[in-house]
């Protein structure tokens, strides 16, 4: 139950404060005295979202506070998920500073906006006048065929197993992706390894080749230098041999003479033997070097490989190339993938979704079994409410498509007048007849106490008479197992409450407020008897007014 409210600086309203009490309040007012802009502060202490716009002093912060009564400790688990301090007796209070920012309390503990929305949800159920939309909505149908349930724990039970399914098929999605990727990378690193078992790689190979290529390249030079070197030492005109046996010859004579030319012979003698051997060698040399194109060709094809190979890797010599190789062959064997965890996944997936379908079964029946008594009592309610001929039934249909509340989708159907078939919602029924039944739903949600305070902002909207005295009466009802609180403009519902509230624009400041005022038994006499007389409080409307008090 809401027990206080305080505003202070927000839009008319410079500082507020209301204490409110259990059964039936009503808070009247003129046209832009600032009824409504209560509910917007108490909108923006349960969640919802505002700016700086509703500063009415742009240098000061906006506060908002409510205090609640909670009757029992439905709420704890909640307050428990949020490491909140539990007590019966709960403060919500929301902060928006000139900067924008804005801050959110839970007892004193900051919350994030969503949890201050959630908490809120459980304790404040504010219905405006543009809300009688969300009867069109079929998430919002659905959910009011939920709260009618007498066993919650099945959706319970379903929404969790549905968030594990959900869960389930992420990591599955995970698992094929990364088997997608195993095979990418395996079928890449074997086209790899393919190619390097082709080019048969050896060590040391690459520098052979390259000194084989600079010998294929310059082989005709090479025959050419070994021939003429040849022909120096033996055979042209006159050779180098030649000459040192010219030169041994004279040194033998010169031994006759000459004891040092002994040893000069004796070492002319050695190169000459020298020399014999090197013409041997160039003479082999020459036999030996022959050019060939082929050789050329596949040599030069065999070292463009491998500087493909090489340019491919990202490598800048041949034993990193190698090495490359070697680190490939290596992340192959190590690579793996737990396709045995895969199909364990899927299997429990299948499992998952057989027992979601199971438990969507069962939730079905028991939304069927509340929807038609559900539908009767509405219509009665409507009935009340001045319209004789509405219909209104809930139509449950089995999607056979899992959904995050089971596979039941929720129509509205109605029709407000004689002789005309029942339809979807948005497609028959006014603003007026929306107003009307989604009062005549809540009147009959109250009852479920899942909803401990209900404010509406002039439900009345577009009603008069005879009609206007059936939906205080309606209202009256429901302020008997709920806290209700109505803004309104009907004198026979203002009657009705068991509290009074007038809000008005105060002016004689340099600033318009609005204030609001706790009405005394006679104060609320008068108030009637104006909203009866169109301001003009003659005796005749003090008289109906207490008639419709004591009526």
């Amino acid at each position: 139950m809401l027990q206080k409210l305080l505003v202070s600086n927000y839009a008319l309203i410079e500082k507020l404060e209301i204490d409110f009490k259990s059964g039936f309040t009503v808070i009247t007012g003129e046209t832009g005295a600032g009824k409504s802009i209560l509910l917007g502060a108490l909108g923006l202490v349960v969640g919802r979202r505002t700016d700086v716009s509703v500063l009415a002093d742009v240098n000061k912060k906006c506060v908002v506070e409510a205090g609640f009564l909670l009757a029992d400790d439905s709420l704890k688990p909640l307050f428990e998920i949020y490491l909140l301090d539990y007590e019966q007796e709960c403060l919500l209070r929301r902060e928006i500073s000139p900067n924008g920012k804005s801050r959110a309390f839970v007892n004193d503990t900051p919350v994030n906006l969503q949890q201050l929305k959630q908490i809120g949800s459980q304790l404040i159920d504010i219905h405006a006048q543009h809300d009688s939309l969300l009867l069109t909505d079929q998430t919002y149908q659905l959910g009011v065929l939920d709260a009618l349930l007498k066993d919650q724990s099945i959706l319970s039970r379903y929404r969790t197993k549905y968030q594990y399914f959900l869960q389930l098929r992420k990591e599955i999605d995970q698992l094929q992706s990364n088997q997608l990727r195993y095979d990418s990378e395996v079928d890449f690193i074997r086209f790899q390894l393919a190619e390097f078992a082709k080019a048969a790689l050896k060590p040391d190979e690459f520098q052979e080749l390259e000194q084989k290529l600079h010998l294929l390249s310059h082989s005709e030079e090479i025959k050419a230098s070994l021939f003429a070197a040849n022909q120096i030492l033996q055979h042209s005109d006159v050779t180098v041999l030649q000459q040192i046996n010219h030169l041994q010859q004279l040194l033998n004579r010169l031994s006759n003479f000459l004891p040092e030319a002994n040893e000069l012979s004796s070492r002319v003698s050695d190169i000459q033997i020298e020399l014999k051997d090197i013409s041997f060698e160039l003479a082999r040399l020459e036999d030996q070097s022959f050019f060939d194109p082929q050789e050329l060709i596949a040599c030069q094809e065999r070292l463009d490989l491998i500087n493909h190979l090489m340019h491919k890797h990202h490598v800048h010599d041949y034993d990193s190339l190698l090495q490359t190789h070697n680190t490939l062959e290596a992340e192959l064997n190590q690579m793996d993938f737990d396709k045995d965890k895969l199909e364990s996944k899927r299997l429990e997936y299948k499992k998952i979704e057989a027992d979601l379908f199971k438990i969507a079964n069962d939730l079905h029946n028991s939304r069927l079994a509340v929807a038609k008594p559900f539908g009767q009592e509405v219509t009665k309610v409507l009935h009340e409410l001045g319209m004789p001929h509405a219909i209104f039934y809930l139509q449950c249909r089995n999607t056979e498509k899992l959904h995050p509340d089971g596979h039941t989708a929720v129509d509205f159907l109605f029709t407000a007048s004689k002789g005309i078939e029942v339809a979807e919602m948005s497609k028959i029924a006014s603003g007026g007849e929306l107003s009307r039944l989604m009062l005549a739903l809540k009147h009959k949600l109250s009852h479920t106490g899942m909803i401990p305070t209900l404010i509406f902002d002039e439900i009345d909207t577009g009603v008069s008479g005879e009609i206007a005295a059936k939906l205080a009466k309606v209202l009256k009802q429901m302020s008997q197992g709920i806290q209700l609180i109505s803004i309104t403009h009907l004198p026979q519902i203002a009657a009705r409450a068991d509290h009074h509230f007038h809000v008005y624009k105060q002016e004689e400041t340099e600033r318009a407020q609005s204030v609001i005022k706790t009405l005394s038994t006679e104060e609320r006499y008068r108030e009637v008897a104006k909203m009866l007389s169109s301001d003009n409080v003659t005796t005749a409307a003090l008289k109906a007014a207490k008639e419709l008090f004591d009526s």
